[in-house]
């Protein structure tokens, strides 16, 4: 989107990218926002913007790429609730009736909100929005995928 070029370091886990983060060995990190939150909080690393469409909850001083000059960078971080293919109906609604059931609770919401995470909208709280999401995140990377030539390891 801006022209900028990084040398891509892989790492095998979160660990040692975060290590070398805050060591200085390697000068930025795209990261799952809430991992962040006790480095950032604790000052060992400077958030600079997040990839969301609003600031963050978790770090409202923190801009989004938006505000920061990078219009449309959004990538959302996301979790999701998934059981086995073939997985009874009934089972699923039982599942999913549960996860509704407590992400409602005002204090699991204060708890994820306190660690860095979003409740997520109502339609992303029925097997089928969560469905769809994913259908519409797969459109969105996969020809940058195909693109760049990434391949699985």
């Amino acid at each position: 989107m801006t022209g900028t070029q990084f040398q891509f370091v892989f790492y095998r886990s979160g660990a040692p990218a975060y290590q070398d983060l805050v060591a200085g060995h390697v000068d930025l990190m795209c990261a799952e926002a809430s991992a962040t939150l006790p480095l950032v909080r604790e000052g060992k690393i400077k958030p600079y913007g997040v990839m969301a469409k609003t600031r963050w909850s978790a770090a409202p001083d923190v801009p989004t790429m938006e505000e920061v000059g990078v219009p449309g960078l959004y990538i959302p971080w996301w979790q999701g609730l998934w059981a086995p293919r073939g997985t009874p109906r009934d089972i699923i609604v039982r599942l999913n009736g549960a996860a509704v059931e407590s992400l409602a609770d005002p204090r699991v919401s204060r708890l994820l909100s306190d660690i860095g995470l979003e409740t997520p909208s109502q339609e992303l709280r029925t097997p089928e929005g969560v469905r769809a999401f994913q259908k519409a995140e797969v459109e969105k990377w996969w020809p940058i995928i195909k693109a760049a030539n990434i391949k699985a390891e």
